[in-house]
């Protein structure tokens, strides 16, 4: 019996390799054809994407430059570099003019247009919808870049106004009132850029409230505990200056001498009193309305 068993299993041998042989081509050729298939149906979106994207790529090329050129037209890069925006972006590292940036922006909007309409085609919905999130933020990007380089230019514009109006007012501390106001100005700029990117900073936009609530106290408290006095001295000084100058001879009351600088408040006049050089401080408002040449 276990010989007749022995040769009956010998005998099925050829049989079952044939058999397993036979179910693993047809598994193989199945899996071949399937994922033949599945291409064959892919391939015409396939190359209909690819082309989507080389000519988007080329129109994006184009309107990139456009958008380059006429930026340099305009004269975005002169206002950049008056504004102080490309000396900011030089120091982190930035290279490429203001101009360039614009037109790089505007190439990668389309593309991301062109990748959307390529993502659609395939049936990517996933990543379609991910690119129009991305589309919808660059113009944002856009607008805030703009918002800076007109923000800047305008606080610098400013910031000269108060230079020189302080300066002709006899402020000593000119430049330090104007480079405060330009810092404050160009940090509102910020914000604003920050909020058209929708970008929040809630600590820190109440923290700015409570500083300029702060110095708006404090200015307020020091000009009725006596800021009234400093400003009418200054705006008497700067009436002084259009009628004496250094060097003037002046009388007030009893007193009779030289003009040497007419200071933010006050005027310095030498006098001579029994062979000897005296400096007297005097309050603008007085000279104003007491000195005689």
């Amino acid at each position: 019996m276990i010989t007749l068993f022995a040769d009956a299993s010998t005998n099925d041998y050829p049989g079952v390799v044939q058999n397993t042989a036979q179910k693993w081509s047809e598994i193989f050729v199945s899996s071949f054809q399937s994922a033949f298939g599945q291409i064959v149906s892919v391939l015409p979106n396939l190359l209909a994407m690819i082309a989507v994207l080389l000519v988007g790529y080329l129109i994006a090329r184009i309107i990139g430059r456009i958008a380059a050129a006429i930026s340099e037209k305009i004269g975005l890069q002169t206002a950049a570099e008056r504004s102080g925006l490309v000396a900011s972006m030089q120091q982190v590292g930035i290279k490429r003019s203001v101009p360039s940036i614009v037109g790089l922006m505007f190439f990668w909007l389309l593309m991301c247009v062109f990748l959307t309409a390529g993502f659609n085609i395939l049936g990517w919905e996933g990543l379609s919808s991910g690119m129009e999130t991305i589309i919808a933020y660059i113009p944002k990007l856009l607008v805030a870049t703009v918002v800076v380089v007109i923000g800047l230019l305008i606080a610098t514009f400013i910031r000269g106004v108060i230079a020189t109006s302080a300066d002709r007012a006899g402020i000593g501390y000119a430049q330090q009132l104007a480079s405060g106001c330009y810092y404050v100005l160009s940090l509102m700029i910020f914000m604003a850029a920050f909020d058209q990117l929708e970008i929040k900073f809630e600590l820190f936009n109440y923290a700015m409230l409570i500083a300029f609530s702060a110095v708006a106290l404090g200015f307020g408290l020091s000009f009725g505990l006596g800021g009234r006095e400093v400003v009418s001295g200054i705006l008497a000084g700067y009436y002084l200056r259009q009628r004496i100058q250094a060097g003037d001879n002046v009388k007030i009351a009893d007193m009779e001498g030289t003009v040497r600088d007419v200071g933010p408040v006050a005027t310095i006049v030498e006098t001579q009193e029994n062979g000897l050089m005296h400096r007297h401080s005097v309050p603008n408002t007085r000279m104003l309305n007491e000195a005689i040449r």
